[in-house]
C-alpha cells in the first residue's frame, strides 16, 4: 500500500488526473497559485520563477522545455549552450525548491487532494492527488459563491486526524528533545551550522593573481641554441625555461596568462573545504578570480580562501584582531595594539619554509551581511594548514577546546602554526584566538 507522501510515476499520475483537462489545468494553476503565495516562496524570487516555469511547461506538454540547459537560458538568463558542468544554478534552484515544497505541505492544514512534487533527479513536476477522488477536485469559487459546509461524518473523521497528528508531533519533539539534551553538536557541526541559516550554496572563493609567461619567440630562440628542447607546448608549460640571468628581456618578451595563476595552497584547501560540505549535503559553488563580486559576497555565505594573494580576504580582515601586514616587503600576521604579537614564516638557510602561519576568521555578520568564513596563511602552508583546521573536526576540537562556553554564536579568529619538513605541512596547532 502506497504512503499518501509517496510520489507516483508518471503513468501513474495520468491515471490519477480528472477526465476533463480544462479542470485539470484550472485545479493545478489554483494549487501552483496557493504554493507561490506561501510564505515560504513569497520572498524567493527565483523559485517561483522556476517553479511556475515548470508546472506551465508540464501542463502544456512541453517536456524539450524541461531540460537543465533550457530551463538555465529561459529562466535564469544564462547563455545559449552554457556549461551546465561548470555553472550548477538549475540544480541548486532545484534542490532549492523541493525543500520549499516540503516545507509548504507540512505546513498546510487544509485537505486539498492535490500536490505539486518535483522528483529529485527530474525538473518534469509531478501532480499528486490525495484521497479525495479526481471528480472532487475543487477549483476557486467565484466571488460570493455559496460555500457547503461539511458533513458530521467528515468534521469527526477531520478531529480525530488532528489530534492523532499532535500525539504524533509531541511524542517526536520529547524524541528530538531528549537525542538533543544526550547527544551534544560536534565543534564541527557548530562552527558550519551559520550555513544552513541560509537557502543559498556556499561559494568557495579563490584568487587568481596576475601571472606571464614568455612569448613564443623566447621559446624558439632559446631552441636555435639547443636542439630538441621546448618544441611542444607541454615542455613549456611544465618545464622551467632556464635563461642566462644577464639575458636581458623586453616587457614585451612577457605576455599575461590568463589561464594560470591558482596558488597550490589554496587549491589544497578548497578541495578539503568542498569535501566537507558535500559531505555535510551543502550545496557550494566555486569562483575563481574575477568569478565572483562584492554582490556575490552579500547574497551567499562563503569561505574566502587565500592570504595576500585575495584582495577579499584583505578587505574581510583589515580591521580584525589579526590583520595579515605587509611592511616593507616583510609579510605578516600581526595582532593589534602596541604590544601585538608578531607570526611570519620561518625559512631555513636554504630559502625553504620550516614553519608557516594561517588565520581562521569566522565572521557571522561580516561587513558584507553574509556568514563569511576566510581561510588563509601568510605563505601557501599556512594556508593548507587553515583549510585542514575547518574542515577536520578533530583539529576543531583540539583548537576550541577553550573556547568560550557560546563560541559558536560569536564571530571568531583563530591563528594557526604548522612545521613544515620537506615542503609538507604538518597538523595546525592553534597558537592564539580570540573571540566577540
Amino acid at each position: 500500500m502506497k504512503s499518501v507522501m509517496e510520489v507516483p510515476h508518471e503513468h501513474e499520475v495520468s491515471q490519477l488526473l480528472p477526465e476533463d483537462s480544462e479542470v485539470k489545468r484550472e485545479a493545478v494553476l489554483h494549487e501552483l497559485d496557493r504554493v507561490v503565495s506561501s510564505r515560504f516562496f513569497r520572498s524567493a524570487v527565483r523559485s517561483k520563477q522556476f517553479l511556475d516555469y515548470v508546472v506551465r511547461h508540464r501542463l502544456a506538454g512541453q517536456a524539450e522545455h524541461l531540460k537543465e540547459r533550457t530551463i538555465g537560458t529561459e529562466v535564469f538568463q544564462r547563455p545559449a549552450g552554457y556549461a551546465t558542468g561548470d555553472d550548477p544554478v538549475v540544480r541548486v534552484q532545484a534542490g532549492e525548491v523541493r525543500r520549499r515544497l516540503e516545507q509548504y505541505y507540512q505546513s498546510v492544514t487544509d485537505d486539498s487532494p492535490l500536490r505539486i512534487q518535483l522528483p529529485v533527479g527530474s525538473y518534469s513536476p509531478v501532480f499528486q492527488w490525495g484521497p479525495a477522488p479526481a471528480g472532487e477536485i475543487r477549483v476557486p469559487a467565484p466571488p460570493n459563491a455559496e460555500v457547503q459546509s461539511p458533513g458530521p461524518n467528515r468534521r469527526w473523521r477531520t478531529w480525530l486526524l488532528v489530534v492523532f497528528g499532535l500525539v504524533i508531533a509531541v511524542f517526536v519533539s520529547i524524541t528530538a528533545l531528549k537525542y538533543h539534551r544526550t547527544t551534544p553538536k560536534s565543534a564541527l557541526d557548530q562552527f558550519w551550522s551559520p550555513v544552513f541559516a541560509t537557502r543559498q550554496p556556499v561559494l568557495i572563493c579563490l584568487a587568481k593573481p596576475v601571472a606571464y609567461r614568455p612569448v613564443e619567440s623566447i621559446y624558439r630562440r632559446y631552441s636555435k641554441t639547443h636542439p630538441g628542447t621546448f618544441q611542444t607546448e607541454a615542455e613549456r608549460t611544465n618545464n622551467p625555461l632556464p635563461l642566462d640571468p644577464s639575458e636581458k628581456l623586453t616587457w614585451g618578451d612577457l605576455f599575461m596568462y590568463a589561464d594560470y595563476g591558482v596558488a597550490a595552497g589554496d587549491v589544497q584547501a578548497a578541495v578539503a573545504l568542498s569535501v566537507l560540505l558535500g559531505r555535510i549535503d551543502k550545496p557550494m559553488q566555486l569562483r575563481i578570480g574575477n568569478d565572483y563580486t562584492y554582490q556575490d559576497l552579500r547574497n551567499s555565505p562563503a569561505v574566502v580562501i587565500g592570504g595576500f594573494n585575495n584582495k577579499w580576504t584583505m578587505q574581510l580582515t583589515s580591521n580584525l584582531h589579526y590583520a595579515f601586514v605587509e611592511d616593507h616587503e616583510n609579510y605578516m600576521i600581526r595582532e593589534q595594539g602596541p604590544d601585538g604579537k608578531v607570526f611570519r614564516t620561518q625559512l631555513n638557510e636554504d630559502g625553504d619554509t620550516v614553519e608557516d602561519f594561517g588565520i581562521v576568521s569566522r565572521l557571522v555578520n561580516s561587513g558584507t551581511g553574509q556568514f563569511a568564513v576566510t581561510v588563509a596563511g601568510v605563505g601557501p602552508l599556512g594556508t593548507q594548514a587553515a583549510g585542514e583546521f575547518v574542515s577536520n573536526g578533530r583539529y576543531l576540537e583540539e583548537g576550541l577546546r577553550q573556547a568560550p562556553a557560546n563560541w559558536e554564536k560569536t564571530n571568531l579568529e583563530i591563528v594557526v602554526r604548522t612545521k613544515v619538513t620537506d615542503s609538507v605541512s604538518g597538523p595546525p596547532q592553534v597558537v592564539a584566538a580570540y573571540y566577540w
